[in-house]
């Protein structure tokens, strides 16, 4: 009897043993995969950095070397809403306007001048007569009187050929 006692606690004694080593084949499995994927992430992911960095660096001399010029910026405005001048009786406009940019640094400037920029888009608008903007024509032109104003107020010197401010493009447009 004392050898049966002997057998259960022999073979009690394996099983910890497998499962130590299981386990520690698991741990060590799963440290080996994270430290692959830790390694693929920091060189897949230093070497996208570096690229952006050499791009970023030659962005002004590949605009020069190939005439392109980088992606345009879309800011949109607040809605315009005005009183027309009376032509046939009361009348208001109300205009939603996007305006391209030709960088993002002049989105920052928008942003500085807004106010201004809004009260000179307000007068020239509230200037108008609702005959004069029904047609195609109208429209065109008060996009690039438009134009011309928030120019003035963003480069009063004009410096640049046409400023940064290269068309404004109307979304909604309601006279009533």
């Amino acid at each position: 009897m004392a050898k049966a006692e002997a057998k259960p606690a022999a073979e009690g004694e394996q099983a910890p043993k497998k499962k130590g080593k299981l386990l520690i084949i698991i741990i060590a499995a799963v440290v080996l995969l994270g430290a692959l994927g830790a390694g693929a992430f920091f060189m897949l992911g230093s070497s996208n950095h570096d690229e952006d960095e050499e791009v970023a660096a030659d962005a002004p001399k590949a605009k020069k070397k190939s005439g392109k010029e980088s992606p345009p910026v879309y800011v949109a405005l607040e809605n315009f809403t005005v009183n027309l001048v009376p032509d046939q009786g009361e009348q208001y406009l109300q205009v939603a306007v996007s305006i391209e940019l030709g960088d993002a640094a002049a989105g920052e400037q928008i942003k500085l001048h807004m106010p201004k920029l809004r009260n000179k888009v307000m007068l020239l608008l509230s200037s108008k007569k609702g005959s004069d903007l029904v047609s195609k024509e109208g429209k065109e032109t008060l996009a690039e009187e438009m134009k011309q104003e928030m120019n003035g107020v963003l480069d009063p010197a004009g410096k640049g050929k046409d400023g940064p401010i290269k068309e404004v493009l109307f979304t909604s447009f309601i006279i009533q």
